[in-house]
């Protein structure tokens, strides 16, 4: 029902009755804070294993053209904010199983976060987003708009999880269970990490970006059918490679490029494994 709504408003176009956007897109928001509906989803049957539900992205859509800048400034309007009315903060509350820690974290109302998230101040989590449980999202990390963050993964500080609400159709980021995403990381363009890989502080990988694989001696791109997935247990680090076309070679100059230096084992999961004694 939710779904033919949403998609029965984004057909009205421009003769779309707002009051009744408004009304839909807070259920859409309530669906999506529950974890009942995802912006994308596990699906055996594709390709990447993942499946944009496109109608999700769309609603979100319209509660951002349909709200209101409001005046949402905290302490008697000493700390200022403004922002749409139809994106309030999420509220948990303690039945939730949730730790936000004091100290200037934002989560918008509309991300789902499981029982035993820990989130670290300052981080932000955006409308659409979905953390599995037991996972950490670190200090000054950002989990963007519809990212899929799977349990018992470690967003490390500073870590960058790009949004991917427009085109619609387009996959967001999303990060498999048991993943670590080490510190200053840039995942963008809905790029896939698949279960249990490391990605190493400081690596960025986009939608489009070529990952080196020692390892298997191959080099792994995205298709036709989806973006760049990086395999299952892979532990990726920043790497360079020789620039070989024009000055390049005179200049001695290299691109940065993220390389695959090996696959996860017994190590490699004593290095990563979550802190238990923050919990």
């Amino acid at each position: 029902m939710l779904e033919a709504d949403i998609k029965n408003l984004v057909a009205a176009g421009a003769s779309v009755d707002r009051d009744a956007v408004r009304a839909t897109f807070a259920r859409l928001r309530e669906a999506l804070s529950a974890g009942s509906v995802r912006a994308a989803e596990p699906d055996a049957s594709s390709p990447t294993g993942w499946r944009v539900n496109t109608w999700v992205k769309q609603g979100i859509l319209l509660g951002f053209r349909f709200g209101d800048t409001i005046d949402l400034s905290m302490d008697h309007g000493k700390w200022p904010f403004y922002d749409k009315d139809t994106l309030p903060l999420k509220r948990p509350g303690l039945s939730a199983g949730v730790r936000i820690v004091p100290g200037g974290s934002s989560v918008r109302d509309g991300a789902y976060i499981a029982p035993g998230v820990i989130c670290m101040p300052p981080m932000f989590v955006n409308i659409g987003a979905w953390i599995g449980e037991q996972s950490l999202i670190d200090s000054h990390a950002l989990v963007g708009s519809c990212a899929q963050v799977g349990a018992r993964v470690h967003v490390s500080a500073g870590a960058q999880i790009g949004g991917v609400i427009e085109p619609v159709g387009a996959m967001p980021v999303i990060i498999e269970d048991d993943a670590l995403v080490g510190g200053n990381t840039g995942i963008y363009e809905g790029a896939i990490i698949k279960a249990r890989a490391v990605v190493g502080a400081g690596t960025v990988l986009t939608g489009s970006t070529p990952v080196y694989d020692l390892v298997r001696g191959q080099i792994i791109k995205p298709t036709a059918e989806g973006p760049l997935v990086v395999p299952e247990g892979a532990v990726v680090v920043p790497g360079a490679r020789a620039v070989t076309a024009g000055k390049g070679p005179e200049w001695g100059l290299s691109l940065a490029t993220p390389v695959i230096v090996k696959y996860r084992d017994s190590r490699t999961d004593t290095r990563t494994e979550l802190e238990a004694w923050i919990r």
